[in-house]
């Protein structure tokens, strides 16, 4: 997984890490919401939750600032072997850039279906909102 670097913290989720998901628990009470916005990259959906690889589209998702460095390696456990975590590049909805972590899959796309708009929230509506 990358290197931690010093504060702030700021993760980049695009699937069942945002709010209303199932993994939100995880972020809930160590993080702060910053806003929506958008990664370069493509979206799969891998049964059940999505993997971002390197693409030319855009993907959605929520920026969030972590609260401390240690939810970084829970989250790597969290991710598993498949994700691969990194540094990229956030344009927020209202303009602004940021730079975050992510999460990027590396695993098998045999049965991945791409989410053409790269919105997972779209193509799998969470059940909490």
């Amino acid at each position: 997984m990358g290197a931690i670097s010093g504060p702030p913290f700021n993760l980049f989720a695009y699937g069942t890490l945002m709010r209303g998901y199932a993994l939100h628990r995880r972020l809930a009470t160590g993080a702060t919401f910053l806003g929506e916005g958008s990664v370069r990259g493509s979206l799969l959906s891998l049964r059940g939750y999505p993997g971002l690889i390197e693409g030319e589209g855009r993907v959605r998702g929520e920026l969030y600032r972590l609260h401390d460095a240690e939810l970084l390696r829970v989250l790597d456990r969290e991710e598993g072997y498949n994700f691969e975590r990194l540094r990229a590049g956030v344009v927020l909805a209202d303009g602004r850039r940021s730079r975050a972590w992510l999460y990027r899959y590396r695993g098998s796309r045999q049965r991945a279906v791409l989410i053409a708009d790269g919105d997972y929230r779209r193509a799998h509506p969470s059940p909490a909102r």
